[in-house]
């Protein structure tokens, strides 16, 4: 199964789901691809199945909101922050919509929310400018960075370091055996005038680190060395509104929402835009995910779309 330029052009719209009142601000599939949750501002949670094109299920969040869902290492559970009452992360039973534990400790709005790739923990970043790291089976916090500006996290495909942007200015790579000892490399960048950066990503082959902004550019550094490599444009977005970038699995190209409703491609290397595809979204479209196992998209305004691939070639 082969991602190449015509095959992304042929991507169209397969299947629409209406559930949502207001926009979809999370998504996350599992790392199977079988499952896929969203997250909306209606403080719905709603569960999709990929193979069938379903929605299995939805799980109300009234009286704490919801933002920054994660699935965890089970189809069954998911992480996510809070929008009502505290900043308290919760963890959550899909199976049967009870809460397992409680992450209290940030004191702000929690703004990125990462679990770990191989292990029981997580990653926090919050307004309160630090970041925290957690285990699963603890509710006690097991470190915290304290971090001069507004942090953005992720881990490493191998979830052996980890990257927190600071103050759209820089990114500091930490060891997670030794993270207390700080930072073992930092990487200064311009600092972005006209947006903030609202989340990283690792490419799969660990080389290259994406920068979503709430602007109109989206950034690509070197991971090794921090050099700058691409600044993909031509999305719009002049409200603000924080847009999620993802890469697709083989980390070729580079998927963006865009708040005309639309959603953008590039090539990773070269920075040259493949296509703007159109999905009939009426709404910006902040959310933007390959599937990591299936040949298949998924994009959010207030509806949630998946997208297959109608090319020959596929």
């Amino acid at each position: 199964m082969k991602l190449i330029d015509s095959v992304v052009r042929s991507f169209k719209v397969a299947k629409v789901f209406r559930e949502n009142t207001d926009k979809i601000n999370s998504l996350n599939f599992t790392a199977n691809g079988e499952m896929l949750i969203s997250c909306s501002e209606d403080d719905q949670i709603v569960l999709y199945d990929c193979e069938k094109g379903t929605q299995i299920r939805t799980v109300n969040s009234k009286k704490y909101g919801v933002d920054q869902i994660h699935f965890t290492h089970t189809n069954n559970m998911a992480i996510h922050s809070s929008t009502k009452v505290d900043d308290t992360i919760r963890y959550l039973s899909l199976h049967d919509n009870k809460y397992l534990r409680y992450f209290p400790g940030h004191t702000k709005k929690v703004i990125s929310l990462n679990v770990s790739p191989v292990e029981d923990t997580f990653l926090s970043g919050s307004l309160d400018q630090t970041l925290r790291l957690w285990d699963l089976r603890s509710p006690n916090c097991q470190g915290v960075i304290q971090l001069n500006g507004r942090p953005v996290a992720a881990y490493d495909p191998e979830g052996l370091i980890f990257a927190a942007g600071v103050n759209s200015e820089c990114i500091k790579l930490y060891d997670l055996r030794s993270f207390d000892k700080g930072p073992f490399v930092t990487f200064k960048l311009n600092q972005e005038k006209q947006c903030d950066w609202i989340g990283l990503k690792f490419s799969r082959d660990g080389k290259t680190i994406l920068i979503s902004t709430n602007g109109s550019i989206i950034r690509l550094i070197d991971a090794f060395h921090g050099t700058p490599l691409q600044t993909f444009t031509g999305l719009f977005n002049n409200k603000g509104t924080p847009i999620e970038a993802s890469f697709s699995p083989d980390s070729q190209f580079v998927f963006s929402g865009s708040t005309d409703g639309r959603v953008h491609v590039w090539h990773a290397d070269t920075g040259y835009k493949i296509c703007v595809l159109n999905g009939d979204h009426s709404g910006p479209v902040q959310c933007v995910k390959f599937n990591p196992k299936f040949m298949m998209l998924a994009s959010a305004c207030t509806n949630m779309a998946f997208w297959l691939p109608t090319s020959d070639d596929f």
